[in-house]
């Protein structure tokens, strides 16, 4: 199975991309398609999941996100992320992303999969990672990068309610990574 790409152009550009481009690819029965098709770049991101020994707990952000209040959400619990910046590897951006929002310093954080949030619309891949931390690991206030007006407050949810709560969440990175967590992490 084939795909070729073509007369691939910028149709808009600000903070992010939208890029739109000719598209061919082989259909499952020998044929060809050949469309156009829109694709938001925003580069690539990572997202962590942070479990604190002492309290038992895995640690979350609750912050404003605009394109959610579509749907009168707004605020969204969520593990740590952010947008890697240029040249930047992920385990340097999830360890920035980290001590920007919880204030927390993290060493040697696991990788645990990579994967794209919205495949159909987004060329973002998601580096997700897990890692370990202690009480003493927060160094820093944290609460987000003031450049970037972020407000983030720390939210500790204890891992024994995790299953009693996942379903109340609305962010998919953090979904799989507690679901990832329920499964890895708690026999």
């Amino acid at each position: 199975m084939k795909y070729s790409i073509s007369e691939e152009k910028v149709v808009f550009h600000d903070h992010y991309k939208i890029i739109k481009a000719k598209v061919a690819y082989d259909t499952f029965e020998g044929k060809q398609i050949k469309t156009n098709r829109l694709a938001f770049e925003r580069g690539d991101s990572v997202a962590i999941l942070l479990y604190e020994k002492e309290t038992k707990s895995v640690l979350l952000t609750n912050q404003f996100r605009y394109p959610t209040c579509k749907n009168n959400d707004g605020w969204l619990l969520e593990i740590p992320a952010g947008s890697m910046e240029e040249n930047e590897n992920p385990n340097e951006c999830v360890t920035r992303e980290v001590m920007e929002e919880l204030g927390y310093k993290i060493t040697n954080p696991k990788h645990i999969n990579t994967f794209y949030s919205s495949p159909g619309a987004s060329t973002e891949r998601i580096f997700l990672f897990f890692s370990e931390v202690s009480k003493n690991d927060k160094t820093e206030k944290g609460g987000g990068a003031e450049d970037e007006n972020e407000d983030i407050q720390l939210i500790r949810l204890p891992a024994s309610e995790i299953t009693s709560k996942i379903l109340e969440f609305k962010d998919a990175k953090t979904i799989l990574a507690l679901q990832w967590f329920l499964l890895e992490c708690s026999h």
